[in-house]
């Protein structure tokens, strides 16, 4: 059994834990709640982008003479998946389950599939197990910008246009509240048509020609959708973390909490233990008194 030294010692560990993850804690808070107020100001301007995308691939179906390279849907043959994790960890299982889900689905495609990593979690997992990674972007901060994600765009962009891949996907964890975030994955490439029950007007004027504004919108529209999804991953993120350093803190304190009980219960016997000592080496000296008188 451990001393009530080395258990003093073990506690006063596990309290200094404690304070480095409230620390945590209290950062990932802050950090979440920008975030968070990030992810609710761009999410209605980029699902209004996502549904114009989806009506301006709906044109060609309808009869009008417009086409572009974005918006060619071709059967499926070899695929493309953009993964957004985090460039850190203790965050809980936020890492592993987007990675898992990306995973689960590119295996039930059953198509040969590469892989763009955002983040230096994907990245390092990918690598490790031997998957094909065309391109990595890491450290790109709490408050990307566009400048951040064109990169990324024009790596996914080129491959469709080539059509060295026909479809690609979109990996993220999509933030729902502190408590809730949902691994999503959605197609990016080739941008999906409205369905047809969707009521739109049809009295669309383009200025100069459509070709034109096509293939200016809809490069811009892709980065903004990969964007959104960094922004959404972002707060996920953070949510995440502030929830696990939090368990962690509770878990902490419950077990110095533990360690104290057993800490008193080794105080206490070592000093009961010490004044049987003192007793059993008095009771010797009175007897040894005793023979010599």
């Amino acid at each position: 059994m451990a001393t009530d030294r080395e258990i003093k010692r073990r506690i006063r560990s596990v309290k200094n834990i404690s304070q480095v993850t409230k620390a945590m804690e209290a950062v990932s808070a802050s950090k979440m709640r920008r975030a968070q107020q990030q992810v609710l100001s761009t999410r209605p301007y980029a699902q209004k982008a996502q549904e114009v995308l989806n009506f301006l691939a709906y044109m060609p179906h309808s009869g009008l003479p417009m086409f572009h390279p974005l918006l060619e849907a071709r059967p499926v043959e070899k695929v493309l998946m953009v993964l957004i994790t985090a460039d850190r960890g203790l965050a809980g299982g936020f890492n592993s389950h987007m990675i898992n889900t990306a995973l689960k689905f590119a295996e039930q495609l059953g198509k040969p599939t590469s892989w763009v990593t955002v983040g230096r979690k994907g990245r390092d997992y990918m690598a490790r197990y031997g998957y094909n990674i065309i391109a990595e972007f890491t450290k790109l901060g709490d408050r990307p910008t566009s400048l951040d994600v064109a990169p990324i765009s024009r790596v996914v962009t080129d491959e469709f246009v080539a059509q060295r891949v026909d479809a690609v996907y979109l990996c993220y964890t999509d933030f729902v509240n502190v408590l809730r975030q949902v691994p999503t994955i959605k197609q990016l490439l080739p941008i999906e048509p409205i369905k047809p029950e969707m009521k739109w007007s049809p009295d669309y004027i383009f200025e100069p020609d459509p070709e034109t504004i096509l293939d200016l919108v809809l490069y811009r529209f892709v980065e903004l959708q990969i964007l959104q999804a960094l922004y959404e991953s972002i707060a996920s993120e953070h949510a995440a973390r502030m929830v696990a350093m939090r368990n962690a803190t509770d878990a902490a304190l419950e077990l110095i909490d533990v360690l104290t009980l057993s800490y008193n219960k080794a105080r206490q016997e070592r000093i009961t233990r010490e004044i049987l000592d003192i007793a059993g080496g008095a009771e010797a000296l009175r007897r040894a008194r005793e023979m010599e008188s």
